[in-house]
């Protein structure tokens, strides 16, 4: 078989691989990038972009049946869930990918389908349906990936799903059953609320989506329980019986057996590295005990020449994580010095109300006298009351000694677009003050992250 030499080459085309390889060839770089299976990877497929648009749909129809308040009185409305399915991917996942590539290409970046093994540390196989190819490389980043955990006492298949079918789902459920309670359980179970399921959450540790602060779980807990959303915590499940028509669970808590049965059962209880196949070993490179591979902040592994970002690294599972690893190794490679800074990373997850945090938390500061607490509840924000959704807050976690903000969250509408603001205040190590000079548009949800900038002052203005 002959070798085919190449210069960078990146493995797994997801939010981490293609705009590495986007980057890296607008620095110059001759770059190949291996895909086995789309474009775009887990979450312009079947991850964060569809979810987006079955939570969007959710909300229309839950909506529009609720909009007395605005005078809106509908009667006999009805939801197609095989048409909400097409318009999701024609109009949204499949525009998405397709744009994507045209990306790629339009950036001169080689496409090869298929799947890559490592013979050596030069060294790649790439299987494909109409043959392999040898390839020799002087730089590899691996952008793998990763994928659903699968549950021993849940097996796969039939009425038990994981997201990847949850998202696809051509039937509302009368009952779901949503094992984990991370950020996209924890989306979804409003999303198929809102389609009218009654909904179980069933999640082993002791809180859901516990990377938040007390009071914000809370909150999204009460807006649970108002939409037959039911939420179990600390079990421990035994068993599972899969029928024609349902699937039973059992499970442990309080040291009692419990059961519930539901006619759909969606296990979203974490993600494990897409490491096992890539035969590691044959190139030397380093994995740590939970099959992710060790990297240092330039996001080089052991062997010098081979990468890692994304999922695969130690480190939250994000998309925007694995796309800021990106641009960082791709300047790596073409010769830069740059590293990675997680200080501002953010996370945003689309429950009722949204919630978003960024630097520290108010959970992890509370009682220590270094650091001041301003909060400005959305109650006040003209916009929010206008939009009937005056549920929520800004909250800033400011340096009692500097005047800079360490951190944020935000509760609310529109929570993930307006934490943007407070990621780039603490990314330049902006006081409460810079941000109350900045004049915000008027009526607007973001005037509220002024307000509690104000607050921190001692000098607010609608409190």
């Amino acid at each position: 078989m002959a070798t085919n030499q190449k210069e960078t080459v990146i493995i797994g085309a997801g939010p981490g691989g293609y705009v590495a390889a986007i980057r890296a060839a607008q620095l110059g770089q001759k770059v190949t990038i291996i895909e086995k299976e789309f474009i775009g990877g887990v979450c312009l497929n079947v991850g964060c972009i569809p979810s987006k648009a079955l939570i969007t749909a959710g909300h229309h129809f839950y909506n529009i049946q609720h909009s007395e308040t605005f005078g809106v009185i509908a009667s006999k409305v009805s939801f197609d869930i095989i048409k909400m399915q097409k318009w999701k991917e024609t109009k949204v996942v499949n525009r998405l990918t397709s744009g994507t590539e045209a990306l790629l290409k339009k950036n001169k970046v080689e496409i090869i389908r298929g799947t890559a093994v490592f013979m050596n540390r030069n060294h790649l196989t790439v299987e494909a349906k109409d043959g392999s190819q040898d390839i020799a490389f002087k730089n590899v980043v691996i952008a793998t990936g990763s994928s659903p955990l699968e549950i021993f006492e849940i097996p796969m298949g039939g009425r038990v799903l994981d997201t990847t079918g949850g998202l696809s789902i051509k039937e509302i459920p009368k009952h779901l059953v949503i094992v984990g309670g991370g950020y996209i359980a924890s989306q979804l179970a409003f999303a198929f609320s809102n389609f009218g399921s009654k909904v179980t959450i069933l999640e082993k540790e002791a809180s859901i989506i516990n990377f938040f602060d007390g009071d914000i779980v809370k909150l999204v807990k009460k807006n649970y329980a108002e939409k037959r959303v039911d939420v179990i915590e600390s079990v421990k499940i035994t068993k599972s019986v899969q029928t024609d028509e349902t699937v039973t669970i059992n499970y442990i808590k309080d040291d009692k057996e419990e059961t519930v049965k539901a006619d759909f059962v969606l296990v979203s209880a974490g993600r494990v590295p897409n490491t096992t196949k890539l035969n590691l070993e044959a190139a030397g490179v380093k994995r740590l005990e939970n099959g992710r591979i060790d990297v240092d902040a330039s996001l080089k592994t052991n062997v010098e020449g081979i990468y890692a970002i994304g999922d695969i690294t130690p480190g939250p599972a994000f998309a925007h994580k694995a796309s800021h690893d990106a641009k960082v190794v791709a300047e790596v490679i073409s010769g830069k010095e740059a590293v990675v800074n997680y200080k501002t990373l953010p996370i945003a997850t689309y429950t009722e109300p949204e919630v978003a945090k960024v630097g520290l938390a108010a959970d992890e500061v509370r009682g220590n006298k270094d650091y001041k607490v301003s909060k400005f509840s959305l109650a006040g924000n003209g916009r929010a009351l206008s939009l009937n959704a005056n549920e929520g807050f800004v909250r800033m976690i400011i340096e009692e000694k500097t005047g800079k903000i360490a951190g944020a969250q935000v509760v609310g509408v529109s929570a993930g677009d307006v934490i943007a603001e407070l990621a780039l205040a603490i990314e330049l190590e902006m006081v409460a003050e810079d941000i109350s000079l900045t004049i915000h548009a008027h009526p607007s949800i973001a005037e509220s992250v002024m307000d509690t900038a104000e607050l921190a002052m001692g000098l607010p203005i609608h409190i």
